[in-house]
């Protein structure tokens, strides 16, 4: 054997091509590899809920990460950096797809670690800073549930009653969301991503 290190390659099965021309290896997901445009794309054309929503169009999951980052600013005072990961909570879904709660159960491990892969990457790309006492996690948590029950009323068919026992009560009020809960057309959803993204990263460089 020489002494030049062989490349382990990933199975070609393992690289998704974006639009953008860039390669990613999503079992080896590198940061120089991920685009904003490619993931403002690919979530807004993700439907939340496996697309069982109201609406003529799909609620998508590039609306809901903009929902999530209105909410983290509503519930408790945050970061720029807040702002930023909550906008991107989601994003690895713009390869791998928002599969249900249920099926992730049946799944397991093997999608856990790739989504947190591509996360990490993601994180990376975009500067997210570590979060070492998952305060930021759990902020986003929190506003992800509350976005859960507003979503499975107003565009899910659940009974309010339903929603609570699944996510419990939320901490804001309808009104101050209402403009995020009627699903949007799909070019509407990926423009107003990259718009808020563009202001979230610009709040963040000038807090750095």
């Amino acid at each position: 054997m020489s002494g030049t290190a062989r490349v382990r390659k990933a199975p070609p099965r393992a690289w998704q091509r974006m639009l953008s021309g860039r390669r990613l290896n999503i079992l080896d997901p590198s940061p120089l590899d991920i685009e904003i445009r490619d993931i403002a794309h690919g979530l807004a054309r993700v439907a939340r809920w496996n697309g069982q929503t109201v609406g003529e169009h799909s609620f998508s999951v590039a609306q809901h990460s903009l929902l999530v980052d209105r909410i983290v600013g509503l519930i408790a005072p945050a970061s720029p950096a807040d702002h930023l990961a909550a906008l991107l909570h989601d994003a690895p879904e713009y390869v791998i797809g928002d599969i249900i709660s249920p099926f992730k159960s049946v799944i397991g491990e093997a999608y856990k670690t790739v989504e947190a892969r591509i996360e990490h990457a993601i994180h990376l790309r975009f500067g997210i800073p570590y979060d070492p006492d998952g305060r930021c996690k759990r902020l986003i948590k929190s506003a992800d549930t509350v976005a859960a029950y507003f979503e499975a009323v107003a565009l899910a068919g659940f009974a309010p009653d339903e929603a609570r026992r699944f996510f419990g009560n939320p901490q804001v009020s309808e009104t101050d969301i209402a403009a995020y809960l009627a699903p949007w057309p799909t070019g509407k959803a990926q423009a107003a991503f990259l718009a808020r993204f563009a202001e979230a990263e610009a709040a963040f460089a000038a807090a750095e």
